[in-house]
């Protein structure tokens, strides 16, 4: 339920579009029967601040997000696709504890022009991505308030009860392991 790791790229040597589905595998562990696993792509400038963008409801809106959970794992081979991957949710299958799983997540498509200079991120958390702490940002019929991701949060502790999404969650990161990036060519 942490913050996790942040992988951030060299400085882009020219503009980059990046635009289409986003797709990741990734390998895991955890001490626990579950976990949640939060992707967030972001955008920094040359000094390393973080970019964000107006969402349809959130002001404070990375490039693009993703989550799955590992017990959900299961993918229907007929639907899914390397830059799309489609999870039945028919099944939960547990992990193991400290068995390493295989989990293929898809990142909300997008569309965005990197400027030279800037670094492409990619966060790896155990709960919803946050702009920063507090915003003061709150729409009238919401109980949240607005950290980056709108109203829709992943909080309800009847569903993520601490002693099972607690666990400590390694990354197991190998040749197999990768980022899938609709970059378009230049013309």
């Amino acid at each position: 339920m942490g913050d996790g790791v942040t992988f951030i790229s060299e400085p882009f040597e020219k503009e980059t579009e990046i635009t289409g589905p986003i797709a990741a595998k990734l390998k895991v562990s955890s001490s626990s029967e579950d976990a949640d696993l939060f992707l967030v792509l972001r955008v920094f400038t040359a000094d390393l601040r973080e970019v964000t963008f107006m969402g349809a409801i959130d002001p404070h809106t990375p490039v693009a997000q993703g989550w799955l959970r590992a017990s959900h794992r299961k993918l229907d081979p007929k639907l899914s696709t390397e830059y799309r991957p489609y999870h039945t949710h028919d099944e939960k299958k547990p992990l193991s504890k400290n068995e390493i799983v295989s989990l293929e997540i898809e990142v909300l498509p997008t569309c965005i022009v990197v400027p030279a200079g800037c670094r492409l991120a990619l966060t790896v958390r155990g709960k919803d991505y946050e702009w920063q702490k507090t915003t003061g940002a709150k729409l009238s019929n919401f109980k949240n308030e607005l950290l980056g991701c709108g109203p829709f949060l992943h909080n309800e502790p009847r569903d993520r009860p601490s002693s099972i999404f607690s666990g400590k969650t390694t990354l197991h990161l190998d040749a197999n392991s990768y980022v899938l990036l609709p970059v378009i060519p230049p013309k």
